[in-house]
């Protein structure tokens, strides 16, 4: 809904400056930031339930320094607690990290699924295939891009304030993020999981994708006009 919104918007108010993908590029990105602020506390909140562990006791240091207890009993519990901590700064923590990775990844994603679409030949325009190819495509080539801030926004979600007390500083911010996962996990961490993260999002966005075209068909939604060749040439 955003990303129609802002799409709009540019054209209306700056069709001068920005034409071309280029629009879908800004208005993926702006899209994606105002859904990461919406539903943050929300992610963070997963990311709190799903590190939690039933036995802390009987992991090492390195392992309890990024849980030290688990007292979590829900996303409320977590709403409550993280609260306590920190107010409601708290609940925002990892979000800078986050929008840094979800602006490029939104906007590259919208991006290169409208650009895929506007490829492909006429006659093979509302083929599911190939709309699935085309977001499959999308997802991938977006995440790869972006994934290495996902890994940090987690490393500062599952963090304490008992960071400290165990020997290891406390991640602030999304260069030093880099730089420790750098000297103290070496950068293959920056990808760690990237493999099992394809299983997941290359199949949702190309489906979220899809559903989303099919949806505006099926409600009667006008298409988009499509430059004509010599806008296109100049372009």
């Amino acid at each position: 809904m955003t990303y129609e919104q802002y799409r709009c918007w540019i054209l209306n108010n700056y069709s001068s400056l920005v034409s071309g993908p280029f629009v879908d590029l800004l208005a993926g990105s702006a899209s994606g930031g105002t859904a990461v602020l919406c539903t943050y506390p929300l992610d963070l909140a997963r990311t709190k339930l799903a590190y939690q562990v039933n036995n802390p006791g009987k992991l090492g240091n390195e392992a309890r320094m990024f849980n030290p207890k688990t007292s979590y009993t829900g996303i409320v519990d977590v709403f409550k607690k993280v609260y306590m901590e920190g107010g409601m700064r708290s609940l925002f923590r990892g979000v800078g990290p986050t929008l840094v990775g979800i602006i490029p990844y939104a906007g590259l994603k919208f991006y290169i699924y409208e650009d895929l679409k506007s490829r492909v030949p006429e006659q093979y325009e509302k083929s599911v295939v190939l709309r699935l190819s085309c977001g499959a495509l999308a997802g991938l080539f977006g995440q790869t891009l972006t994934y290495p801030l996902d890994v940090i926004r987690r490393q500062m979600q599952v963090q304490t304030q008992q960071l400290n007390h165990l020997g290891g500083p406390c991640i602030n911010g999304t260069l030093q993020g880099f730089s420790y996962i750098l000297q103290t996990q070496g950068w293959r961490q920056l990808f760690a999981g990237l493999s099992l993260n394809y299983i997941k999002v290359v199949p949702s966005v190309a489906i979220g994708f899809t559903a989303y075209d099919s949806m505006k068909t099926l409600l009667r939604v006008p298409p988009r006009e499509k430059p004509s060749s010599a806008s296109a040439a100049s372009t």
